[in-house]
């Protein structure tokens, strides 16, 4: 026998929120149903019961038929043969029930008393009869004049009573349908409704709880319960990858402390013990340690208040033209010393471009710097600047060995390097493309990468409407 698997929490925690959606519904369901009925019984009783002895509909019939009487014949005499015509079975009057009532004239009079109009205390008062007091009493009445009393024993329903329930028999039965195909057609929208947020509830639970691995399965429905399922799992997509950055950067920022912070404490260690003399070049090595550290605090500082987008900027009218000339001259000795040839393209000496000068020298020189690192002796850095469709595109290209393809995407990451062995000598901490990019896109610029089709990298910085 195949041993059944025990269900997970989460399709466990799924089904309990369908069962408790599912209840509040039917709830709501049967409460709105049940209110209607009542409204309605409610509506026909008092109508009926505001209109009694006024409107001839609701009156009893038995009042009818005397006030009926009393107009043929102008008195209450020869009664009894209306009270006899009634009882026969073979009347074609409506057979009334006389048995439960009496009869009395406008003086108050007892003329029938229950169902025999010519019984001991016919004459008498109703005081002198015992009649109790409690019967349900109709005023008689022809021409706007009294003509007398019809008192009905209060065990009898009274007449507005039986009319309300025999008007409302068929409205019931008609509820009680409504009542039947509305919990079906409930039971069908139930599961287009329960089940997608009874997963989005438990599914809530889960990411809550830590996992945010947790998906929504989704259709291609196009309801607002489908796009909240696809927003949701949008949702944790985003995240678990931030979650996922930040465990790296963790990392990442870890592992950067940890090599100059060693370099240095061993270096100490040993001038303290002896090992290595206290003279100015052990000392000068620690210093630069100190100054890799400081750089390294910096540009966390820096790249953090770029992305929170906190970092102040000061946007000016500046001239292109010069400020990459400027930028050039200051990497022309380091370019000259590893034989790397450094090409400003020609452009137009009025390119004007609103922005903050100091930022984009930044950028700029992070990009240069960055190709120095990469580009062999003999090779070259090219930049150039251009009016370009309404937009002012910048670009830094180098005749490098590029960067893999599969790899592009993620050269603007943070503490991403081209060099996976992360040897200092051939990168820096991989923060310098991760500023680049905050500080263009703070400024309302975009940046890109691609690899040259003759060999090495293309970097863009493009701004649009901004000059």
């Amino acid at each position: 026998m195949k041993k059944q698997m025990p269900e997970e929490p989460y399709t466990k925690s799924i089904k309990t929120i369908q069962r408790r959606l599912i209840l509040i519904l039917l709830r709501a369901l049967l409460a709105v149903v049940a209110v209607t009925i009542l409204v309605l019984i409610g509506t026909t009783l008092y109508e009926i019961s505001s209109n009694t002895g006024q409107n001839p509909f609701y009156k009893s019939p038995n009042a009818t038929i005397l006030e009926a009487y009393y107009i043929g014949h102008g008195s209450w005499d020869g009664i009894d043969a209306l009270i006899m015509a009634g009882d026969s079975p073979d009347s074609r009057l409506l057979r009334l029930d006389w048995q439960r009532a009496i009869l009395m004239d406008k003086n108050g009079n007892v003329v029938m008393y229950y169902g025999q109009g010519g019984a001991p205390g016919m004459g008498m008062s109703m005081m002198d009869t015992g009649m109790l007091i409690h019967a349900q009493s109709y005023e008689l009445k022809v021409d706007g004049e009294v003509i007398g009393t019809l008192l009905v024993d209060s065990a009898n329903m009274p007449h507005p009573v039986r009319l309300g329930f025999s008007v409302l028999n068929p409205v019931l039965m008609v509820a009680g349908l409504m009542l039947l195909l509305t919990t079906i057609i409930g039971f069908l929208l139930m599961r287009r409704m329960v089940n997608p947020l009874s997963e989005v509830i438990a599914a809530a639970e889960n990411v809550t709880s830590g996992n945010l691995k947790t998906r929504i399965k989704t259709n291609h429905s196009q309801s607002d319960l489908a796009a909240l399922a696809v927003h949701f799992n949008r949702m944790t997509e985003t995240l678990e990858r931030n979650d996922t950055e930040r465990r790296a950067l963790l990392a990442d920022i870890a592992h950067e402390l940890r090599t100059p912070l060693s370099v240095l404490r061993g270096r100490l260690e040993g001038i303290v013990d002896g090992v290595y003399p206290a003279n100015e070049a052990n000392i000068a090595q620690a210093l630069e340690e100190t100054y890799l550290l400081e750089r390294l605090v910096e540009d966390l500082r820096l790249l953090t208040l770029a992305e929170s987008r906190q970092l102040h900027f000061e946007p000016k009218e500046t001239n292109l033209a010069e400020l990459l000339k400027k930028i050039v001259t200051l990497f022309v000795p380091q370019a000259d010393g590893k034989h790397i040839a450094l090409d400003l393209k020609p452009m137009d000496k009025n390119l004007q471009i609103t922005i903050d000068p100091q930022r984009l020298e930044q950028v700029v020189g992070n990009l240069i710097g960055n190709s120095l690192r990469y580009v062999p002796a003999g090779g070259k850095i090219s930049i150039d600047a251009q009016y370009n469709e309404g937009s002012i595109v910048i670009q830094v290209s180098d005749t490098g060995s590029g960067i893999p393809e599969e790899e592009l995407p993620y050269i603007f990451d943070r503490f991403w390097r081209g060099e996976k062995s992360r040897a200092r000598v051939s990168g820096g901490a991989g923060l310098g493309l991760a500023i680049c990019k905050q500080l263009v896109e703070a400024q309302g610029g975009t940046i890109s990468a691609k690899n040259r089709t003759e060999g090495g990298l293309e970097v863009t910085i493009k701004f649009t409407e901004i000059f």
